[in-house]
C-alpha cells in the first residue's frame, strides 16, 4: 500500500506511464479514504499496488523503511524510453546493477515513490 496526495494523478500515472490498469475502488466515507487497485493485466494472481488517499492529506514524510517497488520487463531499456516518452522521472537511467549484469533502473512516482 502506498499513501498518495492526489488519487487521480497517481492512477494517471500507474496506468498512463506504468501500463497498469485500473482493477477496483472503494470510497470509505466514514473514515475518510479512498482506495484504488493497480496491477497488469487484471489477473487476480498478479500482484497489485493499493493506493490509498486519506481525504486532506497533500503530503507525506516518506521515512526511510520505504526501498523501492520492483516490476520485471523484458527490455529494461525499451521500458524506460517509453516511461519517459509518457511524461515519467527517471531518476537512473536502465544499465546494469552495481556488482551484476541485471539491467535495473528507477523512476519516481508522483508523490516521489
Amino acid at each position: 500500500m502506498l499513501r498518495v496526495a492526489n488519487l487521480p494523478r497517481s492512477i494517471k500515472f500507474y496506468t498512463q506511464v506504468l501500463g497498469m490498469q485500473l482493477l477496483r475502488t472503494s470510497e470509505n466515507p466514514e473514515y475518510k479514504y479512498s482506495l484504488a487497485f493497480v496491477g497488469y493485466e487484471g489477473n487476480p494472481a498478479q500482484a497489485e499496488i493499493e493506493l490509498t488517499y486519506n481525504w486532506g492529506v497533500e503530503n507525506y514524510d516518506m521515512g526511510t523503511a520505504y526501498g523501492h517497488i520492483a516490476l520485471g520487463v523484458p527490455d529494461a531499456y525499451a521500458a524506460v524510453e517509453k516511461i519517459k516518452a509518457s511524461g515519467g522521472n527517471v531518476t537512473r537511467e536502465a544499465g546494469p546493477v552495481k556488482g551484476g549484469s541485471t539491467v535495473i533502473s528507477f523512476v519516481t512516482d508522483p508523490d516521489g515513490y
